[in-house]
């Protein structure tokens, strides 16, 4: 490279300012007294520093490249001693210190070449982690250098004494061999541990390890001298340690606190983070400042998230997170030194190593952290344990209680949680096996002694059994006790080991499954079966004692089922529980009180021995039991029907026969209005078999064709005309005659027969309606009611059968409307508004029977979709109520507000029928109008054909 020297010549360049070499200076920053030029193109002129003359020259320096744009920097230095000396001027290739965080300086080659104003040239010595120069300077010469610049950043530069350079050389790569030694063996050592250990924490560690080992070598410079990697190419090898080191924190922190069983987004983003993380190692090929850059905050992000997460995993009791406390509390001290370091802040040379230094440190404190953490359950947890200590293992597992009987010095051992159960003493369970015998049951000790003495006479065997233990506090704790006989060398029981289970609860559940099995659920009574054994018991003692003869009693409720209908189920449990509590007050020890069905309780009758004794707790019961009870501020009266059984040998020769005879009893009580007392009689069965016979005559009638259809007239208030008519079925029996629908329905809905009656009243009125409407072209159209009951209404056919008759019989949509009584809707207002919305879609009308009977209706009758209510006739009697005008007039105008039409139920004569117009009601029905028709009257009546339409 030529070098110019001229007195003359253009140059933008000002001189320099020298720097005084003192003689016993070991080094001199150099890196704030240089010149830095750029954009001067392939050559730079410069003025000198002032030399001993004071003239001030000016020189030219090419480029080694031709073309090329490089950046200079220029110094001069002084010897002004009378002796020459020699220098060496060093800018390291790499310096962590003011690297930066963001695009950091991952160094390379400084300087290109330096050229010397003056003397002899410098030449470059080979280091491989810094550009160094040795210069000599000549007595008493001011020397001016220029340097080509590799890269545009300089971010040192040092004057050097070459023996002080040298010994700083070989203090530091002391240094750096024994952190890389001890990087080295705490890497090799995790790794062996995880393939000894094999848990997931050891290879997090181990690439942890690696990671840092791999990232000082490449700070240090052995990396390039074990691969022989080129200057520049540290750059790249940089980055991607730095990145790794990133990445394999991420997975330390995540396998060491166990992260994914607290949730699962917490695997998410640490995979996602890793993941990203790996892919800045391919970027670090193509941009290695902007991968190490993200890498650094990466790093300094899991510091301080993971300090969080440590701190908030301890506060939560995780014991993990309470042992990694102080080495991550170090390591965020470490990343806020770094901080300091990569931008300036703390610039002391010393200050990388030891930030590398420190980081080994950490890496042996994470390594101990996990130590502790792995090995602190001791052996067991190493992963080879003896047989012995599985079985122990598994003995803890199960949370049995030791048991063990020292036969030879007799001294029984267990585990202290039995005492701690009991409530005793520590120590007052291990003694002689005798001791145990005080907190025994009374009525296990001697088969405790036996079990015992069994095992010793017999040297073989197994002890099973359970045991009840008094508690300090006087409950007893059943244990079942599993031991063996261990035999010694001369064929004694030496030992009995085995264990101790706590089965109280399964004991107690056991129990109460017994007592649900002969007990009924709500009211505790004893159920049929438990009622059947004692009477049978009874009936034995009879025919062995003569005075001592059972009564059965049978108590039932009348017209439970009203109640439920009116205010609901759980008050007909609440009436249920009242009853029994009644009864049970009213009964002696001896005797016994069952609940057999669902209104209806037996008592056996043993404390009672006349009729007359008999007789009179009867009436006490049906007195007692008939008092109004009070639920939800609503009274509820009562009254029971009481059937009575005298023991008859002759009658009574089966438990069966005694109660239902009782049975028999009470239903003549209900039969003649209820609220009575009825003893039985043997010519009661006979009208019972007359009752079966007529039951099974209504199995029969509908296909006999004995079940007639009639019609009670609804009339129009405004002008007296039909509006249409009311279904009513009629049984013509071919010996009893014309049976009135009160006296055979309740026995079909007892029986299931109701629901054949039901569709074959709304057939047989839908038939009738079409020819009504056929014959008579009206508007609004005639309409026909047909009564629907509670067995229809839960079934899940009834939708199919409506459906299926309004297909095959053309009617006007709404105009066959089906009744519902308003307890029934009341009992499930859900279910009910459901199947009444799809009755409607169907094309069905609805209408509210019993409307004002219910005790909230009201709140529900908006959700329904009727089109007309009939007004119950309760209150349309005279004497039902004082008020009966102000009462009915707002029952019209609620269905009125509703948009619905009302129907007065019981118009018997003509000053009903006045007073209902009156009101507003639309329509009315009673014997005021006349009484039932037959289809054919009907047909006649309309005008329709002497045929239905079919």
């Amino acid at each position: 490279m030529p070098l110019l020297f001229s007195l003359f010549g253009p140059g933008p360049a000002q001189a320099v300012e020298s720097v005084r070499v003192p003689p016993d200076a070991p080094a001199i920053d150099l890196t704030h007294w240089v010149e830095k030029y750029s954009n001067q193109g392939d050559r730079i002129q410069v003025s000198t520093a002032p030399g001993p003359d004071g003239i001030i020259r000016r020189i030219e320096v090419h480029a080694r490249d031709a073309g090329a744009h490089p950046s200079w920097i220029v110094f001069a230095l002084t010897n002004d001693t009378d002796e020459q000396m020699e220098r060496l001027i060093v800018a390291p290739h790499f310096r962590l210190v003011g690297s930066g965080v963001i695009w950091p300086d991952l160094g390379s080659e400084r300087i290109t070449e330096i050229t010397a104003s003056q003397g002899i040239p410098p030449e470059k010595e080979d280091v491989d982690d810094a550009d160094v120069f040795r210069i000599t300077l000549d007595p008493g010469a001011t020397v001016t250098y220029v340097a080509e610049l590799k890269t545009p950043k300089l971010p040192q530069l040092y004057l050097w004494e070459p023996d002080a350079y040298k010994d700083k050389t070989t203090d530091l790569t002391l240094y750096k061999g024994i952190v890389i030694g001890i990087a080295g063996l705490l890497a090799l050592f995790l790794t062996i541990v995880f393939v000894v250990k094999g848990a997931v924490i050891f290879p997090a560690a181990a690439a942890l390890a690696w990671a840092v080992l791999a990232y000082i070598s490449i700070d240090f410079g052995f990396w390039a001298k074990i691969f022989g990697t080129e200057v520049n190419a540290d750059r790249i090898w940089r980055a991607g340690a730095e990145t790794v080191l990133a990445a394999t924190l991420v997975v330390f922190l995540f396998a060491y606190l166990n992260l994914r069983r607290w949730h699962v987004r917490a695997s998410h983003v640490a995979v996602v983070w890793i993941a990203f993380l790996i892919a800045l190692v391919g970027l670090a090929v193509y941009d290695p400042p902007i991968a190490a850059g993200i890498a650094r905050i990466s790093l300094a992000t899991t510091a301080g998230v993971g300090f969080i997460l440590v701190i908030y995993l301890a506060t939560h009791g995780v014991e993990r997170a309470v042992m990694l406390i102080p080495t991550w509390l170090l390591l965020v001290v470490w990343v806020a030194a770094a901080g300091f370091i990569v931008n300036g802040s703390i610039a002391n040379d010393l200050a990388s190593p030891a930030l590398l230094g420190g980081l080994v440190l950490l890496v042996m404190l994470i390594g101990f952290t996990i130590m502790q953490s792995a090995f602190a359950s001791g052996g067991v947890a190493m992963g080879a344990i003896s047989d012995v200590e599985r079985k122990a293992l598994a003995l803890t597992g199960a949370s049995d209680i030791i048991f063990d009987w020292d036969v030879i010095n007799d001294r029984i051992f267990v585990s202290p949680e039995i005492e701690e159960q009991l409530g005793v003493r520590r120590g007052e369970l291990e003694g002689p096996a005798s001791s145990w015998l005080s907190l025994l049951h009374p009525l296990e000790r001697d088969r405790y002694r036996t079990c015992l003495d069994t095992v010793l006479e017999q040297r073989r065997g197994r002890i099973a059994q359970d045991f009840r233990f008094h508690a300090s506090d006087g409950h007893y704790f059943w244990f079942r006790l599993r031991a063996r006989p261990v035999v010694g060398p001369e064929g004694d029981v030496v030992r009995l080991v085995g264990t101790l289970t706590d089965v109280t609860d399964q004991k107690n559940a056991f129990e109460r499954l017994l007592h649900d099995a002969v007990h009924d659920n709500l009211t505790g009574l004893p159920n049929r079966e438990i009622f059947f054994d004692r009477l049978e018991l009874a009936l034995l003692q009879a025919e062995a004692e003569a005075d001592k003869r059972p009564t059965v009693l049978c108590v039932d409720i009348d017209r439970f089922n009203r109640i439920i209908q009116a205010v609901g189920s759980s008050a007909g449990d609440s009436v249920l529980l009242t009853v029994a509590r009644r009864l049970g007050r009213l009964l002696q020890p001896r005797d016994t009180l069952a609940r057999i069905a669902g209104d209806t309780f037996a008592v056996i009758l043993a404390s009672a021995a006349t009729t007359e004794q008999i007789v009179h707790l009867a009436d006490r019961i049906r007195r007692t039991v008939s008092t109004p009870i009070t639920f939800a501020n609503r009274e509820i009266p009562l009254s029971v029907s009481v059937g009575v059984a005298l023991y008859d040998p002759q009658w009574h020769p089966r438990r069966e026969d005694m109660l239902k005879d009782a049975e028999i009893a009470m239903r003549h009580a209900k039969r003649d209005g209820g609220g009575r007392i009825e003893v039985f009689r043997p010519s009661m069965r006979a009208q019972g078999a007359n009752r079966q016979a007529l039951e099974s005559e209504l199995r029969r009638a509908l296909e006999l064709d004995e079940i007639k259809l009639f019609f009670q007239p609804i009339v129009r208030l405004d002008d007296r005309t039909v509006a249409g008519f009311e279904a009513l079925l009629r049984w013509e029996h071919p010996r009893l005659g014309r049976v009135e629908a009160s006296e055979f329905l309740p026995l079909a809905e007892e029986t299931g027969l109701i629901v054949d009656l039901g569709l074959f009243a709304i057939q047989r009125t839908a038939r009738e309606l079409a020819a009504w409407q056929k014959a008579l072209d009206v508007n609004p159209p005639i309409f026909a009611c047909v009564d629907i009951s509670s067995r229809q209404i839960l079934r899940h056919d009834l939708l199919a059968d409506v459906k299926n008759v309004l297909t095959r019989v053309s009617v006007l949509p709404g105009s066959l409307k089906l009744e519902l009584n308003e307890g029934l809707v009341m009992e499930n207002p859900e279910y009910a508004a459901q199947i009444l919305g799809r009755l409607k879609e169907l094309g069905s009308g609805l209408a509210l029977t019993r409307f004002g009977s219910g005790y909230s209706s009201l709140a529900y009758l908006q959700r329904f979709p009727f089109d007309m209510i009939r007004i119950d006739r309760a209150f349309v009697r005279q004497d039902a109520l004082t008020n009966r005008a102000a009462m009915l007039r707002s029952l019209v105008t609620l269905a009125h507000d509703f948009g619905m039409e009302a129907i007065a139920d019981g118009a018997e004569n003509e000053s009903d029928v006045i007073e209902f117009s009156q009101i507003g009601c639309e329509y009315a029905l009673g014997f005021a109008f006349g009484l039932p028709l037959s289809a054919a009257e009907a047909r006649k009546l309309v005008g329709a054909a002497a045929e239905p339409a079919i």
